[in-house]
């Protein structure tokens, strides 16, 4: 049985070759005869010999390896841009690595840490929360690190987003449309500059109707799809019409238990949603959404990060993306 601990010098051993020459066809240098290469490979093949990427990485001061940091591997939102992010890695041949925060700061800086330590050669961060903490460690660090969903107050750490404040407005503004007045809006923690934008927007769509803005009206946390169904006694007990939710799971949870309440919908209440992930149209009715480009967002995030990690020109570093609200059957 071929020992696990093959090295390099084992390859070079059985081909009859001299270690540098295998490492040139292992690194896919030309300057190699196509006899002797295949010799190595023969060698390769025969050994089950594997290049330590480790070592290869110390050599070159390139792992060829990504470090992606989500807040939770489960939610389709993620996963969606993840797929985006891995994609364009796989093209750029960068191997990726996954790891799930689970919002939690101290599970987060252990994660970076861990990645640090491991010299990933580029970061994608994605999260609903960007901690200040986090946020210095990221651009403090000689690691290339660009954030998806999630935006930088300071413009300092690169991103890929959409405009939030105006798909507020447009959100808000379609409900105002049909006739709401009273119009609700469920989103994540003002700390987050993702979410004062968001405000921001719903507020002048309000304000250009003529529409006083009610506190009472907006539900600021990191609500989950069992929060959301709990949310529509006190969406109902406050007079909403309709509502305005930032996480598309939340909106699902909600749209439950309207409907288990018998409230109709779109009919005597009406519901848009935020990023438009696939289960959005699971749902009966299926839920109008913003429509988030997910795929895209992690896919130009990936492209960006390449070309910061090979020192390439940059010319925009904080990118947005379109967005456009797809209609469905959650609103009139």
């Amino acid at each position: 049985m071929v020992e696990s601990t093959t090295t390099i010098y084992d390859v070079a051993r059985v081909a009859g070759v001299s270690m540098a020459t295998v490492s040139r066809v292992v690194n896919g240098n030309a300057n190699v005869k196509e006899k002797t290469r295949q010799k190595v490979l023969e060698a390769i093949a025969e050994l089950d010999y594997r290049p330590n990427a480790v070592a290869r990485g110390l050599a070159s001061k390139r792992t060829t390896t990504v470090g992606v940091i989500l807040p939770t591997i489960t939610s389709t939102y993620f996963a969606a841009i993840t797929r985006g992010v891995d994609d364009i890695a796989s093209m750029y041949k960068y191997n990726m690595i996954l790891a799930n925060s689970d919002n939690d700061v101290e599970k987060e800086e252990k994660v970076l840490e861990t990645f640090l330590s491991k010299q990933v050669d580029g970061i994608v961060y994605m999260g609903s929360s960007l901690d200040e903490k986090i946020r210095t460690s990221l651009k403090n660090s000689r690691t290339p690190v660009v954030l998806v969903g999630t935006i930088d107050g300071d413009k300092e750490i690169p991103s890929v987003n959409i405009d939030y404040h105006l798909a507020a407005y447009q959100s808000t503004k379609k409900l105002i449309d049909s006739g709401n007045k009273k119009i609700a809006y469920i989103m994540g923690s003002l700390k987050d500059v993702e979410n004062t934008e968001r405000m921001v927007g719903y507020q002048e769509a309000l304000l250009e109707a003529n529409i006083e803005f009610d506190e009472n009206l907006v539900f600021e946390g990191n609500y989950s799809y069992e929060q959301g169904k709990a949310l529509a006694e006190r969406l109902l007990e406050r007079g909403a019409t309709s509502v305005v939710v930032s996480h598309d799971t939340v909106a699902v949870g909600l749209l439950s238990a309207m409907m288990d309440k018998g409230v109709k919908v779109p009919e005597d209440f009406e519901i848009i949603s935020g990023a438009n992930s696939p289960i959005t149209q699971y749902t009966y009715p299926t839920l109008t959404s913003v429509n988030q480009p997910l795929y895209d967002l992690g896919a130009v995030a990936m492209r960006l990060l390449t070309k910061l990690m090979l020192k390439e020109d940059v010319e925009q570093n904080q990118l947005v993306l379109d967005h456009e609200i797809f209609s469905r059957r959650s609103t009139k």
